[in-house]
């Protein structure tokens, strides 16, 4: 290899060092690669001219052309090495964290009024012994009608008034419950009394206004034991009530009704007025109906395998979502299942705030 050639060599190294250690990315340091062995890079193409060389040519610069392509992609390993060292160092740097800073403020969102009385609704009764039951949204007719006394002939059985599944071939026609009962019959049956449950969920009717919508919220409550009476009903709700609507002063009165699955049946009114949109119980001289309730018919209990000889309980239950309006003031209960963030922010409640009896339930 002649002088020239050498100090070719020397002086094309030279160059590709410089550059490889001034990259100052990762970015700037690829370009260098590219440039100087890449497939098109200065020392590739000077590899390619080894085939034109002679045999004593091709002895000395095949180990010279080697020798430097070894020793740039070195060169570039090292800084490649280096360069994300520092990338690693500046974004620790950048994202140190003072833990002694106060939490930034964050937007997490607003609990919907319905999860709100959810909550407000198992707090309470907690603290009277009631757990809380779940159960399929999608029910048969035995746990939906016939285990609750509904005769065959009763309109809650006809399509105006309930959503019926397409039933497979000689089977009974599924529903979408009409109300959280059900839960109280899976519960009889699965369980030994005494019982002290309530039963919070979706219900399903054929109903669309201002006040009913397809879908909405009920809870149900149910205690069965040996002396149960209406007495205990009374009290039960009353204190319900007053926990609720957050007063000392509850009058209540309780009207004859009927429904299938209690006998004797009563509506609960309880007086109140009205202050702006929400209602103040305690007070006034209106009555407002609130629920319905009413001692377990023995036939349901017989239905569930329980005697009710030696059996008797009581069951009430009530609109979530009314429960709602009534409290916080809202006139109309179609925004309830409209995505509507502006009622939502207007209406919602710190999902950070939880509700207890001991420092008030909102």
């Amino acid at each position: 290899m002649t002088d020239t050639a050498t100090a070719d060599l020397e002086a094309l190294e030279a160059r590709f060092a410089s550059d490889i250690a001034g990259a100052s990315d990762l970015a700037a340091l690829d370009a260098v690669r590219v440039a100087a062995v890449g497939k098109k890079g200065e020392v590739s193409l000077l590899m390619k001219t080894l085939g034109k060389m002679t045999p004593e040519e091709r002895q000395v610069m095949g180990p010279a052309l080697n020798g430097l392509r070894n020793r740039l992609n070195e060169a570039i390993e090292a800084r490649k090495a280096a360069l994300e060292d520092e990338a690693l160092n500046a974004a620790l740097a950048s994202e140190t964290v003072d833990v002694t800073r106060p939490v930034a403020p964050t937007r997490i969102g607003k609990l919907h009024p319905v999860n709100q009385v959810m909550e407000e609704l198992a707090v309470i009764f907690a603290d009277m012994g009631f757990k809380v039951a779940e159960g399929p949204d999608v029910e048969d007719d035995f746990h939906n009608f016939t285990a609750l006394n509904f005769p065959p002939d009763h309109p809650a059985r006809d399509t105006h008034d309930t959503f019926f599944m397409e039933a497979a071939d000689g089977e009974t026609p599924k529903v979408l419950r009409t109300h959280t009962s059900p839960v109280q019959i899976r519960t009889m049956v699965s369980e030994e009394p005494p019982i002290r449950i309530i039963a919070p969920g979706r219900v399903y009717r054929c109903d669309w206004d201002q006040t009913h919508t397809p879908m909405f919220h009920q809870v149900e409550g149910l205690v069965i034991d040996k002396n149960t009476h209406m007495g205990h009903l009374k009290g039960c709700l009353e204190q319900f009530v007053g926990a609720f609507f957050e007063t000392d002063t509850v009058e209540a009165r309780f009207r004859p009704h009927h429904f299938p699955f209690t006998e004797p049946s009563a509506e609960m009114d309880v007086r109140y007025e009205r202050v702006g949109d929400a209602v103040k119980v305690g007070s006034g001289d209106k009555w407002m109906e609130i629920l319905g309730c009413g001692m377990v018919h023995p036939n349901v209990i017989k239905s569930c395998g329980l005697d009710p000889e030696e059996y008797q309980g009581f069951a009430f239950g009530m609109g979530v979502d009314r429960l709602a309006m009534l409290k916080y003031g809202m006139s109309d209960l179609r925004p309830f299942f409209e995505p509507d963030t502006r009622w939502s922010g207007h209406y919602g409640f710190s999902p950070l705030l939880q509700a207890n009896l001991a420092t008030g339930l909102s």
